[in-house]
C-alpha cells in the first residue's frame, strides 16, 4: 500500500492538472469581430486596430490634411494575464462627439487618460482622447467599439486591397526625405512615415511595457501639400530635460509646435508629448525635423 502510495497521489495530480482549462490567452477572433476588422501584429504579441477619420475634411493652411496624416485613431492591445489584456490608444473625434463617447468609455470600465488638440488653425477643428483599459480583451472591445459608434467614425470592415495593386505615388520624392532625416521612413498609401522608439525602456500600469506600437514611438509624417511641397505633423516623445531644447530646435528651423502635454498618467520615466507643424519643401522640413531627433536617445540612433 506505502509503496502505491506514490503512484497514486501522481497520477491524481495529472487527473487534477488535466481537468483544469488550458492556459487561457485572449481570443483574438472574437476581438477582430468585434472590432470589425482583423488587429495588425505588433512586436510583443500586440495587435493594433486602426479606425481612420475618412469622414473629415479637415484644412489647415491651404492643405487638407489626409487621414493617415493626423486623422487615424487607433488602439493597441496587449495581452497581460490569461484572456485579459492592456489597451491603449487615441480616439479623433469631433468636439460635439466628446461628452458621448467619454461617458460610454467611463461606463465600460475604459479610462481617458488626455483630450487635447493635436493641431492649430485646423477647420474642422479635430480633437484627440488618449483611452487606457485593463481587463477581458472580449469585453474592452464591446466597449470601445459601442463608444466609436457614438461618433461619425467609419466602423464599416476596409476594403480589401487588391492583390496587385501598384505602389502609391505620394506625390513626392520620399528619398529627399530619406537622405535628409539620414534613415528610411516606410510608405502607407500616400504617407510617408517614421515611427522612432526611444533608447529606453518605459513601463506603463503593471509594469507593462509601452512601445512604439502604443503611442510611445516618436511620430514624423508627411504628405503632399502641392507646389512641390510636403506638409508634417506628428510628435516628439520627450524626457523633460529635452522640452526645451526640441521646442527651440523646431521654431528657429520654421516648423510650428501646436502642442505640449502628456498622454498617459502613469509610465515611467515621465514623458511629454510635443506635436508640430510645417509645410515647404522636402528637403527644408525633414532637415529642421532632424536636427530636433539627433538630439534624443534614440534606437536608431544608437545602429547609426
Amino acid at each position: 500500500m506505502f509503496r502505491l502510495l506514490p503512484t497514486i497521489l501522481a497520477t491524481t495530480a495529472l487527473i487534477s492538472l488535466a481537468s483544469l482549462p488550458a492556459s487561457a490567452a485572449p481570443d483574438w477572433a472574437k476581438v477582430n469581430q468585434e472590432m470589425g476588422r482583423d488587429g495588425a501584429d505588433q512586436a510583443s504579441g500586440v495587435k493594433r486596430f486602426s479606425f481612420p477619420r475618412s469622414d473629415l475634411k479637415v484644412m489647415l493652411d491651404g492643405v487638407e490634411v489626409k487621414a493617415g496624416l493626423a486623422l487615424g485613431s487607433w488602439l493597441a492591445f496587449q495581452p497581460t494575464t490569461g484572456a485579459d489584456a492592456t489597451v491603449m490608444g487615441d480616439l479623433v473625434l469631433t468636439q460635439d462627439e466628446i461628452g458621448p463617447v467619454m461617458k460610454r468609455l467611463l461606463e465600460g470600465g475604459v479610462e481617458v487618460t488626455a483630450i487635447h488638440n493635436h493641431l492649430l488653425r485646423a477647420d474642422p477643428f479635430p480633437m484627440y482622447m488618449h483611452v487606457e483599459g485593463h481587463g477581458d480583451a472580449v469585453k474592452l472591445a464591446t466597449t470601445l467599439k459601442a463608444a466609436m459608434a457614438l461618433s461619425k467614425t467609419p466602423l464599416q470592415p476596409p476594403a480589401a486591397a487588391a492583390a496587385a495593386a501598384a505602389p502609391a505615388n505620394p506625390g513626392f520624392d520620399v528619398d529627399k526625405i530619406a537622405t535628409a532625416m539620414g534613415r528610411k521612413g516606410t510608405l502607407d498609401g500616400v504617407i510617408y512615415k517614421y515611427n522612432v522608439a526611444r533608447a529606453e525602456s518605459i513601463e506603463a500600469h503593471h509594469g507593462v511595457h509601452v512601445g512604439t506600437a502604443h503611442g510611445a514611438g516618436i511620430a514624423i509624417n508627411f504628405q503632399d501639400a502641392g507646389g512641390g511641397k510636403v506638409a508634417t505633423t506628428g510628435d516628439f516623445v520627450l524626457a523633460e530635460k529635452e522640452v526645451a531644447p526640441v521646442m527651440r530646435t523646431l521654431r528657429d528651423n520654421g516648423i510650428d509646435v501646436t502642442a505640449l502635454h502628456s498622454h498617459m498618467l502613469d509610465e515611467e520615466p515621465r514623458l511629454a508629448f510635443m506635436h508640430f507643424w510645417g509645410v515647404g519643401a522636402p528637403e527644408q522640413i525633414a532637415g529642421a525635423l532632424r536636427k530636433a531627433l539627433d538630439q534624443l536617445p534614440t534606437q536608431q540612433a544608437a545602429e547609426r
